[in-house]
């Protein structure tokens, strides 16, 4: 029965792996054939980085049980500190691949770093007042990105709050966050293969921490906490580790995000973000990671399919409507029931197969 579990364990894990990498194929074939409109090749990257972002958060709201509001907060940490550091490492590392790593392991150390500072008193929270509490983070880190002045020179980073004449930067230095105007001048360090590739490294870290013996012990927390910890198993500690590694992915997936674009603007990791990244959870369904990187996919592309059939008045609220038909369709019991079916009879027809064999 366990060696059973276990191979159906594996080959729904290559299946999700089967998809992410197939579509990478099919967008790299159709690029170099057919060809991509900019539109499209532009959301390729957000997509990349929005699905890393649903994928950590279903670690802490499907897989740990806990609902977070900031998680935009961790992406803005990621996002702003990959951005410093690509900056002013411009001269010293030279090579856009390297760099690009580099800052993307800098905002995700930093995000896990506000994950740690932020979860240790929150996740002794439950319910409603952890829901809080991390949307009061998010909104707290965004209104500090807000006031925050960074610039580079010869001398190194300068931080002020006060303004941008306060760096006092030597001549050829130059500011790299300017208050409520964001990161400008930013460098274009973000590829489709770099994106792809984090995907695979979030999945990677996702499932294997699901699947391990920590994954079990976050899920029996998440099932039935008392029960849990009368046989040992400490909820600060496992809670913990899936909300740090979740900001630690959203970190990584921010990094990314900012060095898309020419200029990056702190108000665009508000709560409407952190919103956003939840409706991609729920609409994958709770829990369900492959369901996460396609509602991930799907949702960020939408407004930009609907703009392609001239739609600009109307897009949001048909993007809307088809997001409130979509739910409606995925928590239908008869449609939910049909598919158990379906399901039901493959399973049926590879257990004959196998008997056969």
């Amino acid at each position: 029965m366990k060696e059973k579990s276990s191979h159906k364990r594996l080959t729904s894990n290559l299946i999700t792996y089967g998809i992410v990498v197939a579509a990478f194929v099919i967008v790299q074939v159709l690029g170099a054939t057919v060809g991509l409109s900019s539109s499209f090749q532009g959301q390729l990257i957000p997509i990349c980085s929005y699905i890393v972002m649903a994928l950590s958060l279903n670690l802490v709201v499907g897989i740990s049980g806990e609902l977070s509001l900031g998680h935009a907060g961790f992406m803005s940490v990621g996002a702003f500190s990959g951005v410093i550091a690509a900056a002013a490492l411009q001269q010293a590392v030279p090579f856009a691949p390297v760099r690009l790593v580099i800052a993307m392991i800098v905002g995700a150390l930093l995000a896990g770093v506000a994950g740690v500072i932020v979860g240790v008193p929150v996740l002794r929270l439950r319910g409603d007042y952890l829901a809080i509490v991390t949307l009061a983070f998010g909104e707290i880190i965004r209104n500090v990105l807000q006031v925050l002045y960074v610039g580079v020179d010869e001398a190194g980073l300068h931080f002020s709050t006060k303004g941008e004449a306060a760096l006092q930067l030597a001549e050829g230095g130059r500011a790299i966050i300017k208050g409520p105007m964001g990161a400008t001048g930013i460098t274009k360090l973000a590829t489709f293969t770099a994106g792809f590739i984090l995907v695979l490294i979030a999945l990677t870290v996702v499932l294997n921490l699901v699947n391990s013996r920590s994954g079990r012990a976050i899920m029996a927390l998440r099932d039935n906490r008392i029960a849990a910890e009368s046989v040992g198993i400490g909820a600060t500690k496992y809670k913990l580790m899936a909300f740090v590694t979740s900001a630690v992915l959203a970190g990584a997936a921010g990094a990314l995000y900012a060095l898309n674009y020419s200029s990056v603007l702190p108000k665009k990791f508000d709560f409407n973000t952190s919103i956003l990244i939840l409706v991609f959870v729920v609409l994958g369904g709770i829990g369900n990671i492959r369901g996460s990187i396609i509602a991930a996919a799907f949702l960020t592309f939408l407004p930009e399919l609907l703009r392609s059939f001239n739609l600009d008045k109307w897009r949001m609220l048909v993007y809307a409507v088809v997001l409130i038909l979509v739910m409606l369709a995925t928590n239908n019991p008869q449609l939910r029931g049909f598919l158990d079916r379906i399901r039901g009879k493959r399973k049926q027809e590879g257990e004959e197969e196998s008997t056969h064999a």
